[in-house]
């Protein structure tokens, strides 16, 4: 239903490359099972990032779960770069080889989505930032997407479904159909106000019909101190230069003592969009920007076969361990668990590979916050190092 596979399906392997089918074929019909060492990396990064936040493990984990094997990942959460080997499976190829078509679609959405968010939230600083997305994807993966949003950094999540997912309840305004059925801005928030649980903030769409600015004003001298915002979501032929009409608005609002509103922004932006407009504004909803963000492009590899380095051309063999700077955030790789890396900045480097499942059995498990938090310790020294527009 909804062209979707059911979890059994995905289980199954039907969701892999024909191609992967075809090999299990061959190598049954031969009696060939090598036990091999596949790495997960990237080569390139999409659009102008030098950096990636490693996302989707948990999930990779649960597929591969009673499966006879062993894996080792960085944490999730954690910035990668080129080459980073973010994840290693070590097992018999025919226990494990027909889901690399989903490990990668787990690790590689979901980074990709992450990663995104991390540099709008990044970008915002101290501001609001929320994901507001869904509409932009399948419905099917709306709380997915939603929850590595809010991995990556987003302070808030539109999707309702995604509330199960991250354990708190998602947020939002009013959209225009509701405006333009009541017919008047103003007389929506009264209806709103009177009807919607007053734990839910008041923020008031103010660009359905007449000028922002007194719209912003007929709102505000209603609702008062119950008024926590409003919101700026203008089509880019009626806009014109946004920047100005919120400076003009909050100018208006708080000459009249109306300082607590906050302002928010929608519609078309992404991190550079925040940059330039979060000297005015307070909180920004960002769409399609973080739901189709570019995927990153891993690639899974044999690396070794029977413990013996051994890998295709154009990829460096063996089992590597990754290691990355307290300090800096850079990263190397090494064969050796116990190596000596010194980083450009005088600092060692600490090994950051871990063993996260033996013989199927998880042995890592972490909690979104956890997860979330890690992400967000980073972004002081990801600026620090230029990693950002």
């Amino acid at each position: 239903m909804f062209d979707l596979p059911t979890k059994e399906e995905i289980l199954k392997g039907l969701t892999t490359d024909v191609y992967f089918i075809r090999t299990e074929e061959v190598l049954r019909k031969n009696n060939i099972n090598k036990r091999v060492t596949m790495e997960v990396a990237q080569k390139g990064m999409p659009e102008e990032y030098p950096f990636g936040i490693f996302a989707g493990l948990t999930n990779v984990l649960k597929l591969l779960e009673n499966k006879p094997v062993d894996v080792y990942a960085i944490p999730e959460g954690n910035i990668f770069f080129e080459n980073t080997p973010v994840m290693t499976i070590i097992g018999n190829y025919l226990d494990f080889g027909i889901y690399e078509t989903a490990i990668l679609g787990f690790l590689c959405h979901s980074s990709g989505i992450s990663t995104k968010a991390a540099k709008c939230k990044i970008a915002a600083g101290d501001k609001i930032v929320l994901s507001f997305g869904a509409r932009r994807v399948h419905p099917a993966i709306s709380g997915m997407v939603d929850k590595y949003a809010y991995i990556g950094g987003c302070d808030g999540f539109s999707v309702v479904f995604a509330e199960k997912l991250i354990g708190k309840k998602a947020s939002g305004t009013i959209p225009h159909a509701l405006i333009i059925q009541v017919g008047d801005t103003l007389e929506t928030m009264k209806l709103y106000d009177a009807v919607v649980d007053e734990d839910v903030r008041r923020i008031a769409l103010i660009d359905t019909f007449g000028d922002e600015r007194f719209e912003s004003l007929r709102v505000a001298e209603f609702l008062k101190d119950k008024l926590y915002g409003i919101r700026l979501d203008t089509p880019g032929s009626r806009r014109g230069n946004l920047k100005k009409i919120a400076e003009e608005i909050r100018w208006e609002l708080d000459i009249r003592g109306f300082n607590h509103v906050k302002l928010f922004a929608s519609g078309g932006l992404d991190e550079k969009a925040i940059i330039e407009l979060k000297s005015v504004i307070d909180g920004f909803g960002v769409g399609t920007s973080i739901s189709n963000a570019k995927v990153m492009d891993f690639s899974m590899d044999i690396v070794e076969i029977d413990g013996k380095p051994l890998s295709k051309k154009g990829k460096m063999s063996g089992f590597k361990y990754a290691y990355q700077c307290e300090n800096c955030l850079n990263q190397r790789f090494s064969v050796k668990s116990d190596d000596e890396i010194i980083c450009d900045c005088g600092n060692r480097m600490v090994m950051i590979t871990k063993k996260v499942m033996e013989n199927g059995k998880i042995l890592w498990e972490e909690d979104i916050e956890s997860i979330k938090n890690r992400v967000v310790s980073q972004f002081d020294k990801i600026k620090k190092g230029l990693y950002v527009v």
